[in-house]
């Protein structure tokens, strides 16, 4: 007497179809990545009419004609770094906000930026959400 059945189950596993999706899967995640590093950043910034600033922050401003502002004070291009010193004064913990419109030259926005780096302090850039 034959005791044994007919259909036998195969115990191995295909991994092909499993490589399939893996390699499906890499290939979404590389295209989405390149998708996000290249979009833009507007540079409009909302009004602040309500808003509280930071204490630990020192706001530059840059108007679309090139003038600098520091706290809403204006502030000549040849004394900007002795201004922007004098503001932070001795708590190198203050940040700098960098809010320069969307038509500033980039030259004047990098004037900031140097002064900041210059001195080692650390910055923000501001933007507009979307």
């Amino acid at each position: 007497m034959n005791l044994r059945g007919r259909n036998k189950v195969d115990p191995s596993f295909n991994m092909s179809s499993m490589t399939d999706i893996v390699f499906l899967l890499l290939i979404f995640f590389m295209l989405t990545s390149t998708l996000v590093t290249v979009s833009a950043i507007d540079v409009l910034l909302p009004k602040a009419g309500g808003k509280t600033e930071n204490s630990k922050s020192v706001a530059v401003t840059i108007s679309n004609k090139s003038i600098f502002y520091i706290d809403k004070t204006e502030v000549s291009a040849s004394s900007l770094e002795s201004e922007i010193l004098r503001s932070v004064g001795t708590d190198k913990k203050k940040t700098i906000v960098i809010r320069g419109d969307k038509d500033v030259p980039y030259k004047n926005v990098m004037k900031v930026i140097d002064i900041a780096n210059k001195n080692k302090l650390k910055m923000i850039l501001a933007v507009k959400g979307k």
